[in-house]
């Protein structure tokens, strides 16, 4: 779109381009003389404007760090929001497509600000399971084509987003929401995936019966008891690790267990008690497997191939260590302290280069792997998931370090997945060469591109980014129990903060929270105050005054 605009000296002119679409063409005659009439595309944009801040503004936090409040303040959730829920495509990635495992966890870094949205793609992702369990690993809208895949971590992915959103929201309501199942064609032997459109099946289920259907395929395990990888288990370049179908994954066993306990209450608020024990013992099994067959001496295993095999191994020659089986090691809470521990070291010392300012997928990267793990190996050594710095799984890492309490290393790793720390001056600037203002997904690990960032703006880890920094550094938790929602302020900081500010505004009342830690310890809630008075429990009651309260935190440590 284009006009031409001439300007004496000292003049000034504002031109407006109007975008829009209608159904019929005198809608769309209509909406051009609405927007004619003088004033109109200024109040438009300032409707705009004000639904955004409202929306961004939902957390406002302050720090000893800017740039981590830059990204907090706004720019994060807009890239959540704006790129990968609404928009869907980018530079690096243009197809409009949801996946099914990647908008839903995208949707949990708006718990906070517009949960509704949260509830609407736990629905929506409903709709796109076939009755066996298995999804389709993404679709596009209206169409409703998409892929049917053997990768075995998405189906999972709406227990574990459902879970999470009961709990803090208290909304049960939506697990009796009955959505249709899809039906297609199972995949040909040998087939990797398939291209289809599905038809809507007469059968209903509720979303909690969905759930259900995923979980059950938890169950399908191989000699190691471990999970089995089928076509991937979220690293979907490792396709081929377990195409026959033997292949397991360490990994997914650290999720799995993660999501069957999660998910085991809503078990019992549905009147079945029995099905949430049986998937309890389900996720001990798993976390024993991992332990047995999983551990590596040093770190954990990352996956067996077919042939049993084992991947992530200090005895081969590529892909020794994988960072998101140590992570969710930690993050599960279930597996040996020690052994945890001495993953993260691990981690740290042969994946964190902090001289290049990245968090590396594995090392070293594939090249001449005999065992063929699939097409991450056709990316060069050290680009994306090939071990460059897989940012997703980067941010794993810090989370891993925050539930061990290392608020120090935790916030070290943050500041090197922060885009702005990779733009302060010319230099970083010139070797980063993205833009600095969103979340990139990956960062190369090779010369001559070591530094430099890829697939911006279409990333999940800007969500799980936001959540981490949120939640767990700064540990602002939404707890919902027995119709009462409160919320938890339990942070894990680096011990050389002061303090911190937060302002959470839940609709139309604000809780301004001051954080202090006068013996620089990196977390231990002494006390809350609410309104000058001390709680006598962890948790600040949410109500609806449309006043401003005022929340104060005493760190002491201990």
């Amino acid at each position: 779109l284009m006009t031409e605009v001439a300007l004496a000296a000292g003049e000034s002119a504002e031109v407006t381009f109007l975008l829009g679409q209608t159904a019929r063409l005198d809608e769309a005659r209509e909406l051009v003389a609405r927007y004619r009439a003088p004033g109109e595309v200024d109040r438009a944009l300032e409707t705009v404007r004000s639904r955004w801040e409202t929306t961004l503004g939902a957390i406002e936090v302050r720090t000893p760090e800017p740039a981590l409040d830059l990204l907090v303040n706004g720019r994060l959730l807009y890239q959540v929001l704006a790129c990968r829920m609404w928009g869907r495509t980018a530079t690096y990635q243009s197809s409009g497509a949801y996946g099914f495992r990647d908008q839903l966890q995208d949707a949990l870094s708006l718990l906070f600000a517009r949960p509704e949205l949260v509830r609407e793609q736990i629905i929506e992702a409903s709709r796109h399971q076939f009755e066996r369990g298995d999804v389709l690993h993404w679709w596009q809208p209206y169409s409703g084509r998409g892929v049917r895949t053997r990768i075995t971590d998405d189906r999972h992915w709406l227990a574990f987003v459902t879970a999470e959103y009961v709990a803090a929201t208290g909304d049960a309501s939506v697990l009796d929401v009955g959505t249709p199942f899809i039906e297609g064609p199972e995949l040909e032997p040998g087939a990797e995936d398939a291209y289809l459109q599905p038809a809507v099946s007469e059968r209903m289920a509720t979303v909690y019966e969905h759930c259900v259907a995923a979980l059950e395929l938890a169950f399908e395990t191989g000699v190691h008891g471990l999970p089995l990888i089928g076509g991937g288990d979220w690293n979907d370049g490792m396709n081929r690790v377990g195409h026959e179908g033997k292949g397991e994954s360490v990994w997914l066993a650290w999720f799995l267990d993660v999501t069957l306990r999660a998910f085991a209450p809503l078990c019992e608020l549905k009147g079945e008690p029995d099905r949430a024990e049986r998937y309890r013992e389900h996720a001990a099994r798993l976390v024993r497997a991992a332990e047995e067959a999983g551990w590596d001496g040093g770190w954990y295993r990352r996956a067996y191939f077919d042939d049993g095999t084992p991947l992530g191994t200090k005895d081969a020659e590529e892909c020794r260590i994988d960072a998101i089986a140590q992570a969710w090691a930690v993050i599960s809470g279930q597996g040996d302290p020690g052994r945890a521990a001495r993953a993260l070291e691990a981690v740290e010392e042969k994946l964190v280069r902090t001289e290049d300012g990245l968090i590396a997928l594995l090392a070293p990267p594939f090249d001449k792997l005999p065992h063929d793990p699939g097409y991450i190996k056709g990316y060069v050594p050290g680009v994306r998931e090939n071990g460059g710095q897989y940012t997703h799984g980067a941010v794993w890492v810090a989370l891993a370090h925050l539930l061990t309490g290392s608020g120090d290393e935790a916030m070290s790793l943050i500041d090197l997945i922060n885009p702005i720390n990779h733009a302060l001056d010319a230099e970083g600037l010139a070797r980063y060469k993205v833009e600095p203002y969103v979340v990139a997904a990956d960062v190369y690990a090779v010369a001559p591109h070591t530094g430099r960032g890829g697939w911006t703006w279409y990333t999940g880890s800007a969500s799980w980014l936001y959540r981490v920094v949120v939640q767990h550094l700064l540990g602002l938790r939404l707890v919902a129990e027995n119709g009462r929602r409160r919320f938890a302020v339990d942070p894990c900081i680096p011990k050389t903060w002061p303090g911190f500010e937060i302002v959470y505004r839940d609709g139309e009342t604000a809780y301004r929270i001051s954080v202090e830690n006068p013996r620089g310890v990196n977390r231990g809630v002494a006390w809350i105050e609410l309104d000058g008075t001390v709680l006598d429990e962890p948790f600040v009651p949410l109500v609806d005054d449309g006043a401003v309260h005022r929340v104060r935190v005493m760190l002491l440590g201990g």
